[in-house]
């Protein structure tokens, strides 16, 4: 017990003794996270806020390289984290998992990885019920705002960033889409820069910061049992449901504005369909009269009750040309429609043999015409 210890002895008790500590605070922390993780139940407890600090961090986590979806998610998360510690402490590791929204999906310019995140962020602390009002609120608020936002540009002017990287106001513009390929193009478009340039980054940068900010917005009106819904679909949204959604085709699931991919009409042309008689007793679909034809031929057909009717052209290899009639309702009776010689785009056909083919209920029928030079 009393003999002393040489210099040797001491250093190596002293380093198993610093091992052994190391060792032993590890399987503490270890074991409240596993205990910290074994806790966690969905959906998470939600606290208030500060959006503008929110929106800084979504800017700042953008410029670390993993994108806008992993921005506005991480932003909303480590502000939990700074506020309430657990469980989003242990969670702050998986927001990697947001990194693959980065440019509308891995670049495919799909929904904007910013409204990705933020989505995923609300349904962290909201059911499914409640998670759909919000994510739809932000859906359509990001359709109808200036991005960057007025905010975002003041940050910038002014060196208030957390990351800052460009002192300038960028040019803003609303894109009317939740697409990331719509968004960025419409800007780039507006303010006449490259896609690639770093002034379209930062743009991009900024909006995480506005989405995540927004998203906070929304979540602490919700917190505080504020949270109204304000967003209205666009008129030409409901016009074009009218007809495809639920009540009659049934054929289209969405709600985003339809006229960012389909030019009004395109899918139904203006084609002069005219009523020759209120009376008809069988189903026929007559030859193109004049054949051949330039530049337009008229087309007639009955129906002797009423029902959809589909009347398409095609052209030699059966690919579809033009829609005359998409599906529409007809009351019984003789029709004349016109075909000019455009396809679904309004733009003019070449000449030769085309094919003209009638659906009506369950009777079918198909003709042969020839556009000449």
């Amino acid at each position: 017990m009393g003999e002393k210890l040489t210099r040797k002895q001491f250093l190596e008790l002293t380093a198993k003794s610093a091992v052994g500590g190391a060792i032993g605070f590890s399987i503490i922390n270890l074991a409240n996270n596993v205990r910290a993780q074994s806790q966690i139940t969905w959906p998470l407890p939600y606290e208030i806020l500060d959006t503008e600090h929110v929106r800084k961090l979504g800017h700042q986590f953008y410029w670390t390289g993993k994108g806008c979806c992993y921005g506005a998610f991480k932003a909303i998360v480590y502000a939990m984290h700074e506020k309430v510690g657990e469980p989003f402490t242990t969670l702050l590791p998986l927001c990697e998992m947001m990194i693959f929204g980065h440019g509308g999906v891995v670049g495919w310019g799909t929904t904007c990885g910013a409204l990705l995140g933020a989505a995923a962020a609300v349904n962290l602390f909201c059911d499914k019920a409640t998670t759909d009002k919000i994510v739809h609120e932000i859906m359509g608020w990001y359709t109808q705002a200036l991005f960057p936002s007025d905010i975002s540009n003041q940050y910038a002017q002014n060196g208030q960033f957390y990351d800052n990287r460009l002192n300038q106001a960028l040019p803003q513009s609303s894109c009317g889409s939740a697409l990331c390929h719509v968004s960025v193009t419409k800007w780039c478009v507006a303010s006449g820069y490259k896609a690639g340039s770093t002034e379209r980054k930062e743009r991009c940068g900024r909006l995480t910061g506005d989405v995540a900010a927004k998203t906070v917005e929304l979540l602490n009106a919700w917190k505080n049992s504020q949270f109204q819904q304000t967003y209205q679909l666009p008129g030409v949204v409901t016009g074009c449901l009218a007809c495809h959604g639920s009540a009659y085709k049934d054929n289209v699931k969405s709600i985003m504005t339809c006229d960012q991919c389909h030019k009004p009409n395109w899918a139904h042309p203006q084609t002069k369909v005219e009523q020759l008689s209120e009376v008809a007793f069988t189903f026929r679909l007559a030859q193109n009269y004049p054949n051949p034809f330039n530049p337009s031929t008229s087309i007639e057909f009955s129906v002797p009750k009423s029902c959809d009717v589909r009347l398409e052209i095609y052209d030699i290899s059966g690919r579809i040309i033009r829609r005359l009639i998409d599906g529409e309702r007809y009351e019984p009776g003789v029709y004349k429609v016109v075909w000019d010689g455009t396809d679904d785009h309004g733009n003019r056909v070449a000449s030769g043999v085309y094919l003209y083919r009638m659906i009506a209920g369950n009777y079918v029928a198909t003709k042969k015409m020839v556009l000449a030079k």
